[in-house]
């Protein structure tokens, strides 16, 4: 199911103009791999979001090769609303993924904000020290719920919580569907029934949730 009319999308996309040269290249990859990144109208939201709590200590769950990370690292690396410095937390189980991230964000001057770890997402955070100001969630969709009990401890008061694909290509509207579908549906459940978040789905590309921590 189309989430949002291709045409619609194209014009939002064209709105914003050129990219890096290093984001088109990781673009490029998904492409050719068929890999699953967030994409630039996420990318955009992403940034904005980082500016908008001042963010400096993001945990990801789930990188990739670390097209998120970029977004997040531009908004640490511009000055401009205060937001200077900063440390993204993330993880990924394949060792070929880290380097190819720690690659491209070393290309685009942006290695400094980045933490890598290799390994389960659901274990590093339980080692994780302190709050977060954003925790993002883009693991293994059957993961969503457990994800979600983690990360509540983790972000400080006035932070967020974002998830990404939380409409699952629309499959979210189904009365049953498979164990991916069911985990997203039971996730998005509790998230929106949680007292301590005020939150809301942005329905692009496949939905990202955002949760505001009162």
């Amino acid at each position: 199911m189309e989430i949002v009319n291709s045409k619609i999308e194209n014009y939002l996309g064209n709105l914003y103009g050129k990219r890096h040269e290093v984001l088109k290249e990781m673009e490029g990859e998904a492409r050719r791999l068929d890999f699953p990144i967030v994409g630039p109208l996420v990318g955009k939201l992403l940034y904005q979001l980082a500016k908008m709590v001042d963010a400096r200590r993001i945990f990801e769950m789930g990188s990739g090769y670390g097209y998120s990370a970029f977004w997040w690292a531009s908004a640490m690396s511009d000055g401009s609303s205060g937001c200077n410095g900063g440390e993204i937390f993330l993880t990924e189980k394949s060792e070929e993924n880290r380097k190819k991230g720690e690659a491209y964000l070393k290309r685009a001057r942006l290695s400094k904000y980045a933490r890598y770890s290799v390994g389960d997402a659901l274990e590093i955070i339980d080692g994780a020290l302190g709050e977060f100001d954003i925790i993002f969630i883009d693991i293994e969709k059957r993961q969503y719920p457990v994800a979600l009990e983690k990360a509540v401890k983790k972000i400080r008061r006035g932070g967020l919580l974002v998830v990404d694909n939380v409409l699952w290509s629309g499959k979210v509207v189904r009365k049953k569907g498979d164990l991916s579908t069911e985990a997203i549906k039971d996730f998005n459940q509790k998230l929106f029934s949680m007292e301590e978040f005020a939150s809301s789905i942005v329905p692009v590309r496949d939905g990202v949730a955002v949760a505001f921590k009162l």
